[in-house]
């Protein structure tokens, strides 16, 4: 009886002893688990974005902490140019958001061969969208002193000298909108420039805060940024007068976390993001 007892009792022992090296063996998941969720709180998302998109980007980076809480939103708002220039020197940049298809297509070894003349090989073609349409709008400060009503006045008013008018840089793309606006009412920069009729801001931002301040008559911006300034639109420019006003987006293909970058991307065409874009006067781009 004491052979049976001690044999069962070793049975007992053995079953157990591999009872535990099967459970030593087995993944921890929850370990496994803690360490994935690590990784993820790491991952920063660096989005570069024209200036115009200041306020909407952020309202919408408050609402995705809630979707993706594990992802760090850093932006660097400017002006399209400079920030495409900033890319070529080599910034960190996981994805571009321009203010017009020019400055994406100078980074796009597939975009418009006349306009990448360089060569340039940044973006990662394959998530690049036209993500949110604006418009061009001519606004006043406070009062309209000069009684400018719309662009037709405006164009007036500058062939006769009789108004200051601010618009961006050339290398902005709203002043290049503004440069085609000239170009449809027969009007010379060259001229407008020499005579005093016109001064520049290296953004956006800059000319409605001149507006704001009432240094200019007018000026010419988007009309998110009229509504985010608290400026009332005078007029819209229309197609026939500088084309649309694209707002095209892609991941960069330096950019280590392109997973994160392109799950951003697809938020931003969604319900909610639309709904923070449209509040401002951008609407979905077709």
């Amino acid at each position: 009886m004491k052979k049976l007892v001690s044999l069962f009792m070793a049975g007992v022992l053995a079953l157990s002893l591999v009872g535990c090296g099967v459970k030593s063996s087995e993944p921890d998941t929850e370990k496994d688990q803690a360490k994935e969720d690590q990784t993820k709180e790491n991952v920063e998302l660096v989005i570069f974005a024209a200036a115009s998109m200041t306020e909407t980007l952020e309202q919408i980076a408050e609402k995705y902490k809630e979707v993706a809480p594990n992802v760090t939103l850093t932006f660097n708002f400017d002006s399209s140019g400079t920030l495409k220039t900033q890319i070529e020197e080599g910034a960190e940049c996981d994805i571009f958001i321009s203010a017009a298809q020019k400055q994406m297509d100078q980074l796009d070894i597939e975009g418009a061969k006349d306009v990448n003349t360089a060569g340039f090989d940044f973006v990662d073609s394959s998530t690049r969208i036209n993500l949110l349409e604006n418009r061009v709008a001519l606004v006043v400060p406070e009062g309209n002193p000069k009684e400018i009503k719309s662009f037709e006045d405006m164009a007036s008013k500058l062939k006769e000298k009789g108004m200051l008018l601010s618009m961006g840089n050339s290398d902005v793309p709203v002043g290049q909108y503004t440069q085609k606006i000239f170009k449809f009412f027969d009007l010379s920069e060259e001229e407008l420039a020499a005579s005093g009729a016109i001064t520049y801001g290296t953004n956006v931002k800059e000319v409605t805060t001149q507006v704001k301040e009432g240094s200019v008559d007018a000026g010419v911006v988007y009309c998110t940024d009229a509504y985010s300034a608290g400026l009332t639109a005078q007029d819209y420019a229309t197609a026939e007068m500088c084309g649309q006003v694209i707002y095209p987006a892609a991941v960069m293909k330096s950019s280590k976390a392109s997973e994160e970058a392109a799950a951003f991307l697809k938020y931003l065409q969604g319900a909610e993001s639309m709904k923070i874009f449209e509040k401002v006067g951008f609407i979905a781009a077709k």
